[in-house]
């Protein structure tokens, strides 16, 4: 699994949470990814605004 989040360009809107159809992200300072749950689908990099998010299967 690799979800990567570039903290420096995060604007932590929250976009990425909202979409994340298995709720497996959470908003703090930056969003947070609980791997458990995480299926790889990559919508959260396709909603962030300044691509933030990286994800590989």
């Amino acid at each position: 699994m690799a979800w990567t989040l570039d903290k420096n360009k995060c604007l932590r809107c929250g976009g990425c949470v909202a979409v994340c159809p298995v709720g497996a992200l959470e908003l703090h300072v930056h969003p947070e990814i609980d791997t458990k749950k995480c299926v790889l689908c990559g919508t959260c990099a396709k909603a962030c605004p300044v691509s933030a998010i990286t994800v590989k299967k």
